[in-house]
């Protein structure tokens, strides 16, 4: 009895751990499945995440983000040939490495303040996507349909090409070392901010209703204000009252097609899909910059009774300045009142700049922040839902009825010209205190130019003398420009002597014509 009694016992026990046994396996069975549903929900979302992205819509953003990068060496081009021999290509170096040091501010923590989808207050995100922290090729909260990633490169180069559209007003004077420490500094504290007031989630501009389609406020009137204050601070140049013409007219030609062309991409692309949209802004952009071109040779031609290439160049890029905000918003037909009221604002500024008590060198102020005021104040009375519904959108200005807009893009434009302004006056002061990097050369630098004084190098082949208008040509050069004019006398005496029985000429002409030049010294 007492065996059978013991084995009923083990028997017991060993049920008892083959129980706990298949409890233990069904609770890790429990939590696989449950381990796998996560996945799957995690695997899931993923996809869902990832079917939105769009291929026509990823290609035509690529397209425009390289379109947009072409503007700031157009921009080097385009100023370069504004000044003088002497300080072309230093005008060109602080466009090539603003590029480089603003994409580097960008990445590092530009873009998380500008456009960090975490952020709960109005004023400036935060740096939960530092050094592009959780950007990666998911689409993010400003677009279903391109990876985030393709976004932040494509605002890059809105904010590559800002605080480089500033140094046209402090051509020929500002030293190049404090403007690189500026291009880091301004990106952080001024554009950023006002990047996300505009576009940001929860920007305080942006929840109010301000319409900024591709950057009149961020770019055109931040970078404007700043002009203001950065040419005020570094003075006038010391032969301001004199009038110089462009130096390089091909220069501003070249410069001004790789603007337009790259415009195309910049306001076109702002719709962040191959849409109908985009297809709006890129036609409302190349009506406003073809007339205002137009308008302002006529109002050239009205004063001077000449036809003027620079007079083009520079309408059609105030037009372009001017159609950048609302190209998204308004139809063509307004675009091509954009153009008309855009040349006319912004000439007069042009004519009448020296009233002011700044020295705008390349008219900055006068042509983007001008002309990007205009264009913001005409959204508020030219937006309609006909555009801003192309996509999906919504939106709407006094046309439609909602005269409030109009008063909300003037107060934005305002708001966003005393921040610019008061932090650039106040940066632009702190780095002028610091040794080494005081704002502007010396006298003496600035008559060689900024070319030799700052960087050693010149644009060109030939050096020249301190008033950078009349030339001392190297060797090489020299020996061509010789050999040039001497088959010019040739042929001019040539002509002379055929002409010899028509036209009675002074007793000695063709014979001094006729001379051999190199018998004479001729000075170049």
């Amino acid at each position: 009895m007492e065996a059978l009694l013991e084995n009923l016992s083990k028997l017991a026990v060993m049920t008892n751990q083959t129980l706990v046994a298949f409890n233990t396996t069904e609770q890790t069975l429990q939590n696989q499945v449950k381990a796998l549903q996560n996945a799957t929900e995690i695997v899931a979302d993923a996809v869902d995440k990832t079917s939105t992205l769009n291929g026509g819509d990823i290609a035509w953003v690529l397209i425009a983000t390289c379109l947009v990068f072409i503007m700031t060496p157009g921009l080097g081009l385009f100023y370069a040939g504004l000044a003088r021999t002497k300080n072309a290509l230093s005008l060109m170096f602080v466009c090539m490495v603003s590029i480089a040091v603003v994409s580097f501010q960008w990445v590092f923590w530009g873009y998380s303040l500008a456009f960090s989808n975490t952020a709960t207050n109005g004023f400036i995100g935060n740096l939960d996507n530092i050094v592009l922290h959780n950007v990666g090729l998911e689409p993010g909260a400003n677009s279903d349909t391109i990876p985030e990633s393709l976004f932040m490169i494509f605002q890059c180069m809105f904010a590559v090409i800002t605080p480089a559209l500033a140094f046209g007003a402090t051509a020929e004077r500002m030293r190049i070392l404090p403007a690189i420490v500026f291009l880091f500094f301004w990106s952080t504290v001024v554009y950023s901010i006002i990047c996300y007031w505009t576009w940001g989630s929860h920007g305080w501009l942006a929840e109010w209703g301000v319409m900024d389609y591709a950057g009149g406020l961020p770019v055109h009137c931040g970078s404007g204000a700043a002009a203001i204050a950065y040419c005020y601070l570094i003075g006038k140049r010391k032969d301001y009252k004199k009038h110089f013409d462009p130096h390089n007219v091909t220069f501003v030609f070249i410069g001004t097609f790789l603007l337009w062309f790259g415009w195309l991409g910049f306001n076109g692309g702002s719709s962040l899909g191959a849409n109908a949209r985009g297809a709006n802004a890129m036609v409302c952009s190349h009506v406003a910059a073809s007339i205002a071109g137009c308008i302002w040779v006529a109002l050239d031609y009205w004063r001077t009774k000449k036809l003027s290439m620079i007079g083009f160049c520079t309408g059609a890029v105030a037009g372009l300045a001017t159609v950048t905000p609302g190209c998204g918003f308004v139809t063509p037909c307004a675009a091509a009142l954009y153009g008309l009221l855009g040349a006319l604002c912004c000439n007069t500024a042009v004519t009448y700049k020296r009233k002011l008590k700044f020295d705008d060198a390349l008219d900055v102020f006068a042509v983007h922040y001008v002309g990007g005021a205009i264009g913001l104040i005409l959204t508020g009375f030219f937006a309609t839902e006909k555009v801003t519904s192309l996509d999906g959108g919504s939106g709407k200005g006094a046309i439609d009825g909602n005269w409030k807009q109009v008063y909300i893009q003037i107060v934005g434009t305002v708001s966003v010209t005393l921040w610019s302004l008061i932090m650039t006056f106040i940066l632009l002061k702190i780095l002028n205190w610091i040794p080494g990097l005081r704002l502007r050369i010396s006298e003496e630098e600035e008559i060689n130019g900024v070319d030799t004084s700052e960087m050693g190098e010149v644009a060109y082949g030939f050096m020249y003398s301190a008033d950078g208008n009349s030339m001392t040509l190297n060797q090489d050069a020299k020996s061509l420009v010789i050999s040039e004019m001497l088959q010019s006398v040739s042929f001019a005496g040539q002509s002379l002597s055929l002409a010899n029985d028509a036209i009675e000429l002074p007793q000695g002409t063709a014979e001094k014509l006729n001379k051999n030049p190199s018998d004479d010294t001729i000075k170049v």
